[in-house]
């Protein structure tokens, strides 16, 4: 994408987003946005299909922005999953809570699992659960490994939604219950997921069964 186009794209993005705050509600339609911004519904529509697409995108330019950040960072390479995981959740509300009035406002009558404006969001977030490949039980059989991998993705996904649905509700300075309850939920998460002891039991087990079949 050439640099003028995405700095119309951006710039999309920004008035759509002043004027739901100044309005508490999207534009009447996409002629009128338009000309008020100064461009054509021709160049509006270049970027986004509709009012309701660019509400979604506007959610996973939050997170490209996260991802982009921490990309920067030379340490995070070198982070382990867990260590990956919270580094991305403190950098993602960091952002969010920049950007506080308007998440707030677009997800006001949203449920954070439905299909709304984060559905698109959701998909992003739970190919980023894979990328950390999260060690656990090795199940050893090729159709319950591909299952466990979609149900982590999807618990993650429901933590996710959980800190979400609290950060709306936090009054607590600068959000910091926020952070307690990320850096909480994410080392609970991954104590819970700590599967080489029960891993060692069953693999001495297997042994067991096969010394004495002999």
């Amino acid at each position: 994408m050439e640099k003028t186009s995405i700095n119309q794209r951006e710039s999309i993005i920004t008035n759509y987003m002043h004027f739901v705050l100044e309005h508490g509600k999207k534009p009447h339609n996409v002629f009128k946005f338009a000309k008020e911004n100064e461009m054509s519904e021709s160049e509006f529509y270049a970027h986004f299909p509709s009012f309701e697409e660019l509400e979604k995108e506007i959610f996973c330019e939050f997170f490209k922005k996260t991802l982009g950040l921490l990309d920067e960072n030379k340490e995070y390479q070198s982070f382990d999953a867990q260590n990956k995981l919270l580094s991305f959740y403190f950098t993602f509300f960091e952002l969010l809570t920049k950007n506080r009035s308007y998440v707030i406002q677009a997800i006001l009558h949203e449920k954070v699992k439905g299909l709304g404006v984060t559905s698109r969001l959701k998909k992003q977030f739970k190919n980023y659960i894979h990328s950390l490949e999260i060690e656990t039980l090795d199940l050893r059989e090729d159709r319950l490994e591909t299952l466990k991998e979609k149900g982590i993705a999807e618990v993650y996904w429901g933590q996710f939604a959980f800190i979400m649905s609290y950060w709306q509700k936090d009054t607590s300075s600068s959000f910091e219950k926020t952070d307690i309850l990320i850096e909480k939920i994410v080392n609970t998460s991954f104590q819970l997921q700590d599967m080489k002891p029960l891993q060692s039991v069953l693999d001495l087990g297997k042994f067991l069964l096969k010394e004495f079949k002999k």
